[in-house]
């Protein structure tokens, strides 16, 4: 994944997509390898997944592992979902 994609993934990306696979931000923090107290401060924020290159790709990272597809701007708005054959991914929970 690129660092140039990440910087294109809002917060209610971010949200929406813990929202799809069951996880709290305790879980995110815990799969990313971050403290809770990053991922509650980054996702207090609106608009695009801030903080560090190195935090948001950690973040994003653990939510594709997770089965979370991230989908870009494509006239309708940008979104998730999710794989569809998440069974052998982190995740379920």
């Amino acid at each position: 994944m690129s660092t140039e994609k990440i910087f294109h993934i809002s917060i209610l990306q971010v949200k929406a997509a813990r929202e799809l696979i069951g996880w709290k931000q305790t879980d995110l923090a815990d799969a990313s390898g971050l403290s809770i107290v990053t991922v509650r401060r980054l996702e207090a924020q609106t608009g695009e997944l801030g903080g560090r290159a190195d935090t948001a790709a950690k973040i994003v990272a653990a939510l594709e592992k997770a089965g979370v597809i991230f989908v870009e701007e494509n006239g309708e708005g940008p979104g998730v979902r999710l794989r569809k054959d998440r069974s052998k991914q982190r995740g379920r929970k």
